[in-house]
């Protein structure tokens, strides 16, 4: 057997050489490929973060979204930039986002609507629970029962004994057919055992011109869209939909309270990205929608709004997906309203 002499091929020095050579290699390949499983947070984020939404400038999503991103830009020190993509019940926006790559950098507001149209469109063209993943969500609203001040109807009972004493002969109004609005009211005919008419129309002040002519019997609606009309009397908030009552109005009772058990309807807005973004990032961003959430300003704010400031874990807003979605998707079965 040959002796290893010091300084030969194969040499203690030469292999030490080697392998300390193959060690800066190793070093190196996480720059040259991005990095591996638990590192990309750590600097993350290293430039702005683009927060695409699905409807209009002025809308509350649009809205609570900027104030939540004024925040988040002071908590991770970069710039949260938002921009608008409305259109095709927010295909457009997920399209939008599809051309991105999973690294946190491109996030996208997807609200309880998208729970809705999973059901309500033959092809959607996207997949919310596989193509993307939650972040959080941020702002939870509910909708309102309104009847005409002058009218009969001052209390929800009132409403229900009335329709349950003529089956058939009452409207309830709301916007457009497959609409969160629309939904409420065909889920709202179901669980309080009621046979109403339910009548849509393309606006929410066309809503409430029927509501005080007397051409419908109340309205579902989102106490927001209605905040004007009920400082100027012009409608009156029966019940709100939630699960609990809601702080902007305290004295109003949940529709549950009013007697229609298992009845709630809450809407929400959360940010989403694309699957496949790395786990530490998912979490640094939840934190963050966690400390948003919880800021006093941004709970007074959202208040002032008609809405309600609050986060879940990733975990729990999938959950809070699918619950919604399947529901949504019963009633739409139910109501045989037809997918578009």
């Amino acid at each position: 057997m040959k002796k290893i002499v010091a300084g030969e091929n194969g040499s203690p020095s030469r292999i030490r050489r080697m392998l300390l050579g193959a060690a800066a290699i190793a070093a190196l390949v996480p720059a040259m490929f991005g990095g591996v499983a638990g590192a990309p947070a750590q600097d993350y984020p290293t430039k702005p973060i683009r927060i695409i939404v699905p409807f209009g400038p002025g809308g509350l999503a649009d809205i609570t979204m900027r104030l939540a991103g004024e925040k988040l830009s002071g908590i991770l020190g970069q710039q949260f930039v938002v921009e608008n993509h409305p259109g095709a019940g927010g295909v457009a926006a997920a399209n939008e986002l599809l051309k991105s790559d999973p690294d946190g950098y491109d996030l996208i507001v997807m609200s309880n609507g998208t729970t809705i149209a999973t059901s309500l469109f033959k092809n959607l063209g996207y997949d919310p629970q596989t193509q993307f993943t939650p972040i959080s969500t941020l702002a939870w609203f509910d909708l309102g029962v309104f009847s005409n001040p002058e009218g009969e109807y001052k209390t929800l009972e009132d409403f229900i004994s009335k329709a349950k004493a003529e089956p058939g002969y009452l409207n309830v109004a709301t916007v457009n057919p497959g609409s969160s609005q629309n939904l409420a009211a065909e889920y709202f005919r179901k669980v309080a055992g009621i046979d109403v008419n339910i009548v849509t129309y393309r606006t929410s002040p066309d809503i409430l011109a029927a509501l005080i002519r007397g051409e419908v019997d109340v309205a579902i609606e989102s106490p927001t869209a209605f905040s004007g009309a009920l400082e100027n009397n012009q409608a009156k908030l029966l019940a709100v939909t939630g699960s609990q009552r809601n702080p902007t109005y305290p004295d109003v009772p949940t529709a549950q309270e009013a007697g229609v058990e298992g009845y709630e309807v809450v809407g929400w807005n959360a940010l989403y990205t694309l699957a496949g973004t790395p786990d530490d990032i998912i979490k640094k961003l939840n934190d963050a929608m966690f400390e948003v959430a919880g800021m006093p300003e941004i709970q007074k704010r959202f208040m002032e709004l008609g809405t309600s400031a609050r986060a879940l874990t990733p975990d729990e807003m999938a959950a809070q997906f699918e619950k919604d979605r399947a529901r949504w998707a019963e009633v739409i079965e139910s109501a045989g309203i037809e997918k578009r």
